[in-house]
């Protein structure tokens, strides 16, 4: 027993060791291969990633490394790469944005701040085995959340694609207004070298698949860039390039720990610390669907919420599970966590061969791939199936990407709010439905009530759902319209195998509906309880009322000893005799006569 909890501990302090059995020549193969492909899809995402965050392009390769390298080793997916990502970056871009001039020293500090931020609140959540929290974020409001920050990647490069003068963090209608204002002003020669990337980006990721498309379309536009230049002169193209990337190992860096900065990125960290984690997890569960490689979230929250921290010292902004090169990942074949160990050292390799290259890198071409990047986020078959199949999710949708739009942060906060509350609304009128025995001889199971007689003074109901605080004025409203319906069914028996759970308020009710109904000279019943409901309403002290012979188990002579109960003189004229025993003897004993 000590060896397993010894275990137990050590597999939580040190999750690779849980995989390190894994590791042979051949794995190891795999691995390496794996690695280099990630390396090269990173390559451009992470400079791609990095300008949609504010960022210099550098930064986005350096959360490309020693994070994911963190997050493979302390996670519990075999096949989740973390590193920069489009939603985090345009999340700590609308975050930071308003607050300092992108790219700017004060801006990199404060984002390095939110980044030890968003991994300190991931740590403590998954130490405080908090990884459920993630399940409250429905998918509907992933997907709005996801469109929306498309579209802002998208506007936020409309300058860049166009060669237009508009503000950095300027707001969603405000570009668009600026747009139209100046469209006069949109220079051919940068248009077209981001129309090409965007051309050849689509027709390369549509007819040639295997071919990595951003650094194609990137490779093309910046080809086309020059010429451009050769032919007209740079001063008349006006054509800007991303500059030349460090060609460095990721440098020592310090967070911002004053009280001011603080103060202002506390909640944005927390806004990105629960959207990173929600994609980290949801990415590493899709993941191990093909893997059949069971998933802990609350070691995924861990994982992630270290890497952060670490990265937060050495130049890398806010990062987590990416679920195109995790994917990739998977596909090529990797076997364990170092794939993506591997992939962080080939990218470092490449990123000191091919630094110098990004000074030929218009920001056009960036613009373009960006484009291409947000188009493929919205997701067109999720959102046209939400809105013919429900209306209220349609709803949360588009509360959240509008939402998003305005405000990126409380954007997703409204839209979880709002799918709660959908959520709390539909169990809080769980159903009171009315059923009757089926009529089969020796049958102890009910049927709907619908088209059948029944009994003039006992109602039998099924209800589904839990009988909580929110739902408790429902339910005891339904009991009562019973009165309403009909005053002689003064008996109740609830069949309560659809019932969940029952808290103190749900209790209270059942209590007061059980001395109320005997006083009206009835009484209230349960068929079928589960046990825990049973044990709560014991130990609640509400036995008493409701009475203890009140509970009957499945397939036991419930009907017996409730039908003494009724009053013989409203049975001596029924007709329904729905019951076995209503053709023996009436409820007082007295022979019924034939």
């Amino acid at each position: 027993m000590l060896h397993h909890s010894r275990k137990y501990w050590l597999y939580h302090l040190l999750p690779f060791m849980q995989w390190k059995h894994l590791v042979d020549r051949k794995s190891t193969r795999a691995d390496l291969i794996a690695g280099l492909t990630g390396a090269l899809i990173v390559l451009p995402q992470g400079v791609a990633f990095a300008t949609i965050a504010g960022m210099p392009p550098e930064y986005g390769l350096y959360a490309a490394m020693l994070p994911a390298i963190i997050a493979a080793l302390f996670g519990s997916s075999w096949h989740l790469v973390s590193g920069p990502t489009t939603a985090i970056s345009i999340a700590v871009f609308a975050a930071m944005s308003p607050l300092a001039e992108p790219g700017s020293p004060q801006f990199i500090s404060m984002v390095l701040t939110l980044t030890f931020l968003t991994g300190l609140f991931q740590l403590i959540l998954g130490l405080a085995r908090m990884g459920v929290l993630v399940n409250f974020i429905s998918h509907t409001v992933v997907i709005g959340f996801t469109c929306g920050a498309a579209m802002l990647i998208a506007v936020s490069q409309v300058k860049n694609f166009f060669g237009l003068e508009i503000a950095r963090g300027a707001h969603f209608h405000e570009v668009i207004e600026q747009f139209v204002l100046q469209l006069g002003n949109i220079n051919p020669y940068v248009s077209t070298v981001g129309a090409v990337t965007l051309a050849v980006g689509i027709v390369t990721k549509r007819y040639l698949p295997r071919l990595p498309y951003m650094i194609v379309a990137m490779v093309v536009g910046s080809i086309v860039a020059y010429f451009v230049n050769s032919l007209f002169g740079s001063d008349v193209t006006q054509i800007k390039t991303v500059g030349a990337l460090a060609a460095r190992l990721p440098p020592f860096s310090m967070p911002d720990f004053s009280y001011a900065t603080l103060h202002v990125v506390m909640f944005p960290a927390l806004v990105v610390s629960m959207l990173a984690l929600t994609e980290a997890v949801s990415i590493a569960r899709a993941i191990a669907v093909k893997s059949e490689q069971g998933i802990d979230s609350n070691q995924e929250f861990i994982g992630q919420g270290l890497s952060n921290l670490v990265g937060s010292f050495f130049s890398s902004y806010a990062s987590c599970g990416s679920f195109n090169r995790s994917g990739v990942n998977f596909e090529a074949g990797a076997q364990t966590p170092l794939a993506t160990v591997f992939a962080s050292i080939f990218l470092l390799i490449i990123l000191l061969l091919v630094a110098p290259l990004a000074s030929y890198l218009p920001t056009a071409a960036m613009a373009g791939v960006l484009l291409l990047v947000a188009w493929g986020l919205i997701d067109f078959d999720h959102i046209s199936s939400i809105s013919k199949v429900s209306r209220a999710e349609a709803v949360i949708l588009w509360v959240t990407m509008l939402g998003t739009l305005v405000d990126l942060e409380k954007g997703i906060f409204f839209g979880i709010l709002l799918s709660l509350a959908l959520y709390l609304y539909r169990v809080s009128k769980p159903s009171v439905v009315p059923y009757v025995p089926a009529s089969e001889e020796g049958a102890y199971h009910f049927v709907n009530a619908l088209g059948h007689p029944e009994c003039p003074q006992l109602r039998i109901v099924r209800i589904n759902g839990s009988i909580f605080f929110g739902a408790v004025d429902h339910v005891r409203t339904a009991l009562l319209k019973i009165d309403e319906s009909n005053p002689r069914q003064k008996t109740v028996l609830i069949l309560a195998r659809g019932i969940n759970f029952v808290d103190v308020a749900g209790a209270e009710m059942l209590e007061h509906e059980a001395r109320r109904r005997r006083k009206l000279g009835g009484g209230l019943y349960f068929y079928r309880c589960n046990d825990t409901i049973y044990q709560f309403l014991r130990k609640a002290d509400k036995l008493d009322a409701i009475g203890a012979g009140g509970f009957f188990p499945a397939m036991s002579n419930w009907i017996k000893p409730i039908y003494s109960t009724l009053d013989a003189d409203i049975c001596r004229t029924c007709k329904a005799r729905i019951f076995s025993e209503c053709h023996d003897k009436l409820p007082d004993g007295e022979p019924r006569p034939s």
